[in-house]
């Protein structure tokens, strides 16, 4: 006879604002949420129901906004070793400056950096990161598992586009010759990882996706392969788009289209595909985007840091375009944080076309969250609290000095100064509380982070 499996734990969260994102965006101005070991198993309006068994915490979250777990769907965490450099440059000209420098990174500041990225972002109400990590020198040793198993002791959900570069000075790219791979060995190495770390389980910790990096620096060959594979194995494909008027002249000039078309020939658009920035794009390739459902990965601060533009948000929504935020690397957006990207997406956006009309609050409020799981292609099990979805969720403090006078709580948390973070769970686990991590050192990391840098600074003047 079978033994009867245990009751889950269950946390109980009550008297709370809850903005849960779903397809309704339903809210509760007081509300409760239940979680059963790493699920949501029930929220809604007054208090939790009487009778739960095994309920081993019980949160009084008075004063608070509960949101599902922000999602960052582009960054570049190796970047955080060299914040504060080139600051009035173009794209193009941002790279030459720092190519040479990051060609010298190792598995050491790879690890220390992807710490310290992670850090600010779960610190900020993100539970789901993801990294575009496209730098693997010769000798530099086994940086995608660093960025990895940083992800994994820090308890946040993860995604790693292993990204790649083979068209380097010699071939008319960007990168110094001694910075990229061969096309052979990026492909390579790519189905390596995915068979190594990818897990496409609905509550997986881990996923990897295939990533070349950008028109200026990947092969066609790179690109066109590197869907194949994707496709082959089952994971999703990423890279960098139409971020730069520079770029739309680059792909016409090397290859006779705009960028998407480009991509389109390479087999590099579909469901399955999100790219990053797509600030520099007209109706026909949004049209493009929303035909095949390709994803876009938003990044207001990077994109004005390095005066890219204002993408064309509100357009690709009404076509139907999936969306979500990102970081971008902290080289050019060095707050590093994805919570201030919700305040920062509404606002830049209206100073575009659509001016007040182009975003509202709870608009920026799901592209970080329901919008970010869209395209990271995990909208059945993260980005909105219902029953049954995977329990990652952030306890927003918003009845303090900065935002107690501002009444409806979403616009609170999107329009006012960054919300402190009381509690974040990540599969039902918390990881943050009071807005300190709970499985990091912060003081170390600071110190650690701040020595790599130093490290890779001096070993890049010796050239």
């Amino acid at each position: 006879m079978a033994t009867p499996s245990a009751a889950p734990r269950r946390i109980v969260i009550e008297n709370a604002a809850i903005a849960t994102v779903d397809a309704h965006d339903t809210e509760y101005a007081t509300g409760h949420l239940v979680v059963a070991g790493n699920r949501i198993e029930s929220l809604g309006a007054g208090r939790a129901p009487e009778g739960l068994e095994n309920v081993v915490r019980r949160i009084d979250a008075t004063g608070h906004l509960v949101t599902p777990g922000l999602v960052n769907t582009h960054h570049h965490f190796y970047q955080w070793l060299t914040r504060g450099l080139a600051t009035d440059h173009n794209l193009f000209d941002w790279l030459v400056a720092l190519y040479p420098t990051w060609a010298r990174i190792d598995e050491s500041m790879v690890r220390v950096a992807a710490q310290g990225s992670l850090a600010m972002m779960a610190r900020g109400g993100v539970t789901t990161a993801m990294d575009h990590h496209y730098v693997y020198p010769k000798g530099c040793g086994d940086l995608s598992a660093a960025v990895i198993g940083a992800a994994r002791d820090m308890g946040v959900r993860f995604t790693l586009a292993r990204g790649s570069m083979d068209r380097s000075e010699k071939d008319g790219g960007l990168p110094p010759d001694f910075a990229v791979e061969t096309t052979e060995g990026a492909l390579a190495a790519t189905e390596e990882t995915v068979w190594t770390h990818h897990d496409a389980s609905f509550d997986s910790m881990t996923q990897i996706a295939v990533a070349p990096c950008s028109p200026f620096s990947v092969s066609t060959e790179l690109l066109r392969e590197g869907a194949a594979l994707a496709r082959r194995l089952g994971v999703r494909l990423h890279t960098h788009g139409s971020e730069t008027v520079e770029e739309e002249k680059f792909c016409h000039e090397l290859f006779g289209m705009g960028p998407t078309d480009y991509f389109e020939s390479t087999g590099f658009l579909g469901e399955d595909v999100w790219m990053a920035h797509c600030v520099h794009m007209n109706d026909s390739d949004i049209a493009a985007f929303a035909r095949t459902r390709t994803g876009v990965a938003h990044c207001p601060s990077s994109n004005a840091r390095l005066a890219a533009g204002i993408a064309r948000v509100p357009d690709l929504l009404r076509a139907g375009v999936p969306v979500g935020l990102g970081v971008d690397g902290t080289a050019s957006n060095e707050s590093g944080e994805l919570h201030t990207e919700l305040r920062n997406a509404l606002l830049i956006n209206r100073l575009g076309g659509h001016r007040e009309a182009a975003l509202t609050a709870r608009q920026a409020l799901r592209l970080g969250t329901f919008g970010g799981a869209q395209v990271l292609g995990r909208a059945d099990s993260i980005g909105s609290l219902e029953p049954g979805k995977l329990a990652d969720l952030v306890l927003w403090k918003v009845d303090g000095l900065a935002h107690s006078s501002i009444a409806d709580p979403v616009c609170a948390l999107v329009l006012g100064a960054a919300a402190p973070v009381t509690a974040s769970f990540v599969n039902g686990r918390q990881i943050v509380e009071n807005s300190r991590l709970l499985y990091a050192d912060e003081e170390q990391l600071a110190r650690d982070t701040r020595a790599e840098a130093r490290r890779l600074a001096r070993i890049a003047a010796q050239g």
